[in-house]
């Protein structure tokens, strides 16, 4: 018995070593399609005023600006289950940044994952994404970049675990996942709705966040926008198809455009790293582009999230929960949980509150509540964080009663719930 263990494990070792040097072999035999010298664009105003909106529009400032530090000057890390990946410098420094490189250079890593010296890059920068641009947007992307100053920062290494750090194993996701193409309009759609696929697939990457992934950090097919766990920050990125979660299909035009435009409507207030997407990224939009991108995530087909195993009741938790909404929310949630127009969310009725995934309430509970900044809502009230005032049993306690009053309807949250949620990095 032990033997036939020895030999089928050797054999599935054998079977990962000859995957990965196909994969190798693939990266290296099959390369992609070499984007077509052509001389640099003429960096007009305009041209200029283009990149930096799409830039905008990539929110390419989240990933590549460290907190405090130049823009676009890289440096700061992303966490993935597989390791840390550092984001590169995007300024024009020669040594350190991107004043070495061509607009075809540039090409090749967004719609090809490639990097100038032709290595290929890690998919934490989403060139699953990003290949669907135009060559036009991405030489517009790449003038405005080469016009800003330039600052000397060296990108540290990679922390990626074995064999996440192998370009062989970068070779064989990508042979697995991943083929570049270009956006390309759907038939019997219109200008406006292909418009807001081009943006919403592309380069506002909604999937990075939004999609369902497989145990090797791929978007499940047919699942880009059905919801994902952000383990390193320990937030769910809700289902963009699920009328229980987010799915946007009900709501009017116009307050999904206020939404994205201010992070507040009367439909939802945006917190979390949906905040922070809305203040790098789509308030500033124009407005034909927000109407497209609407229409576009109106029009992703309903279907519900697979129901979990119910969890047992924690006994008195929810009794504990009452005692503890009234003494640190009842002030501004009121009583009922009915909240205040404009200024505190309802949370008798609130889908957040509801959702299978209890992630986004707990964090709320532990880190505040803090909608963005934003030009069309500059002052928007905030909720302070309680991670210092309640302890775990106590959080599972608020958040069972919150999700069980009112009229709502959720699965109780557990002490280990809490337990379990623990960012991999503080954010």
């Amino acid at each position: 018995m032990k033997a036939r263990l020895a030999v089928a494990a050797l054999g599935a070792l054998l079977l990962l070593l000859l995957l990965l040097a196909g994969g190798a072999l693939y990266g290296l035999n099959h390369l992609d399609e070499a984007a077509p010298p052509k001389p640099a664009a003429l960096a007009t105003p305009a041209l200029l005023a283009r990149g930096e909106y799409l830039s905008l529009v990539g929110n390419c400032m989240g990933c590549h600006t460290q907190r405090g530090g130049a823009p676009y000057a890289g440096g700061g890390a992303i966490t993935t289950p597989f390791g840390d990946v550092y984001a590169p410098n995007l300024t024009p420094d020669a040594a350190t940044g991107l004043g070495q490189w061509s607009e075809s250079d540039f090409w090749a890593a967004l719609h090809n994952g490639r990097s100038k010296d032709g290595r290929l890059l890690t998919p934490a920068f989403p060139y699953t994404n990003y290949a669907l641009l135009t060559r036009d947007d991405a030489d517009a992307l790449f003038a405005y970049l080469q016009s800003l100053p330039a600052v000397s920062q060296p990108r540290p290494a990679h922390a990626l675990r074995w064999p996440y750090n192998t370009q062989a194993a970068m070779a064989l996701w990508r042979a697995l996942y991943f083929r570049p193409a270009v956006y390309q309009n759907e038939p019997g759609r219109s200008a406006e709705w292909n418009r807001g696929a081009y943006l919403s697939q592309g380069l506002g990457h909604c999937s990075a966040c939004h999609g369902t992934r497989n145990g090797l950090g791929a978007v499940l097919a047919g699942e880009e926008f059905a919801g994902g766990m952000l383990e390193a920050l320990a937030w769910y990125a809700p289902s963009l198809h699920d009328p229980a979660e987010a799915s946007v299909a009900a709501w009017s035009p116009q307050a999904l455009r206020q939404w994205l435009k201010t992070g507040s409507s009367p439909e939802a207030t945006a917190l979390g790293p949906m905040s922070e997407v809305i203040l790098g990224s789509t308030q500033h939009l124009s407005d034909a582009d927000l109407a497209a991108m609407a229409a576009y995530l109106q029009s992703l087909p309903q279907f519900a999230v697979p129901a979990a195993q119910p969890k047992r009741p924690e006994p008195g938790l929810r009794e504990l929960g009452r005692t503890l909404y009234a003494d640190h929310c009842a002030r501004c949630h009121g009583e009922h949980g009915e909240g205040v127009a404009s200024a505190y969310p309802a949370l008798a009725g609130s889908r957040s509150v509801q959702m299978q995934n209890p992630a986004n309430l707990l964090r709320i509970i532990q880190r505040g509540g803090f909608a963005p900044a934003t030009a069309g809502n500059p002052r928007p009230y905030g909720m302070p964080p309680f991670a210092g005032v309640l302890s775990d049993t106590e959080q599972a306690a608020l958040a069972s009663f919150v999700r069980n009053a009112w009229g709502n309807q959720a699965a109780d949250v557990r002490p280990l719930d809490v337990l379990q949620l623990k960012p991999r990095r503080v954010n």
